[in-house]
């Protein structure tokens, strides 16, 4: 299965495959359906996902607060909810980086 943007009300959910403690954040490609994030920061505290939100937010082009984890706080494979953008708009962005 590729990696999919589904549409989701006013904007879009998908799934991430997050790694910590990269040396190198950004957006690496996909694993498996999801979309592979890379952070710096631990998976502690939430210094994982803030950063996820951040890196998701700069390569969409919308505010942090757009970018909301509806589910798996605590794990590496996570559902991501974005306000204010379309499906396609999203997988070009994401895609590009």
């Amino acid at each position: 299965m590729a990696f999919t943007v589904w549409p989701r009300g006013a904007g879009v959910r998908f799934a991430l495959h997050v790694q910590p403690r990269a040396k190198k954040p950004g957006i690496d490609g996909t694993h498996g359906d999801a979309l592979r994030v890379r952070v710096h920061a631990p998976p502690v505290e939430g210094a994982a996902n803030d950063a996820v939100v951040a890196v998701l937010a700069a390569a969409l082009g919308v505010p942090a607060r757009a970018v909301h984890i509806a589910a798996g706080q605590s794990g590496r494979q996570k559902l991501v909810d974005v306000d204010g953008i379309d499906a396609a708009t999203a997988m070009s962005r994401l895609l590009a980086t």
